[in-house]
This record gives C-alpha cells, sequence and structure tokens, in this order.
C-alpha cells in the first residue's frame, strides 16, 4: 500500500497533467481546427490513467492545499503563444513527476509517463514553432 502522500502528490500531478494537455488539445482543436494535432493530444490524455483512482481521491486534500493560491505568473498570458508554452511546461513538469513517483507502484505506468512527456517534448517544439510563426 502506497503512503498517502505520495498518492496526493500523484492525484495532484496526473490531474496537472491532464489539464494541461486538454488546454492545448483545446487549442488546436477548436482555434486552429487541426484534427490531426488535437487527436494526438487527445491520445496522450487518455494514455495518462493509472489504476489507483479510487485510493488517490480518498487522499485528495485540495483545502488544506499549501500553495492552493495561484502566483501572479499564473494569472496573467500575454497571448495564445504563452497560453501553449505554460501549458505544455505544466504538462511535461507533471509528466515527469508521475515518471517518478510511479516506480513506487508500476514500472509500466512509469515507462509510459515517460513516453507521454517525450511526445509532449516534440509536440512542443514543433507546434511551438508553427504558432509563433503565424503570430
Amino acid at each position: 500500500m502506497m503512503k498517502s502522500n505520495n498518492l496526493r502528490l500523484i492525484d495532484a500531478n496526473l490531474n496537472r497533467l491532464r489539464e494541461g494537455i486538454r488546454v492545448v488539445e483545446d487549442i488546436f482543436r477548436y482555434i486552429y481546427n487541426d484534427k490531426q494535432t488535437a487527436l494526438k493530444l487527445k491520445d496522450l490524455r487518455h494514455l495518462s490513467r493509472i489504476d489507483i483512482y479510487t485510493q488517490m481521491i480518498e487522499t485528495r486534500d485540495v483545502k488544506n492545499d499549501v500553495l492552493r493560491e495561484s502566483i501572479k505568473s499564473e494569472q496573467n498570458r500575454d497571448d495564445l503563444h504563452s497560453i501553449l508554452i505554460a501549458n505544455f511546461k505544466r504538462a511535461q513538469e507533471s509528466a515527469r513527476v508521475l515518471e517518478e513517483f510511479c516506480k513506487l507502484i508500476s514500472i509500466e505506468d512509469s515507462e509510459n509517463f515517460k513516453y507521454i512527456r517525450y511526445e509532449l517534448y516534440t509536440l512542443e517544439t514543433v507546434l511551438t514553432n508553427i504558432t509563433s510563426n503565424s503570430k
């Protein structure tokens, strides 16, 4: 059985990963009408599942999160490009944390999050170059 603080950390990072991917996915789906990229991102988001949902929910404690309040840099975005970059970084960082902490439960899950992280790095390189050139 995993420690509740570890499960809480996994839960928070799984939420961050999926939320970050969703923001980028929706930009490519609704703003750029790019079905191929949106589907790739959707596939990555769907890959980011692990089989300990019930255990994670039981450890969730949003009310007592010591960094719950937003900081200034999280409240400001200059343009669509800055939203993309912020959410790519958010998802990549969360994938890295999940990769490390899933080593405590499942090497398969850990490798899955590593795969997601590297796919996000690749997509970020391609997509942020495209979007920055279309400003």
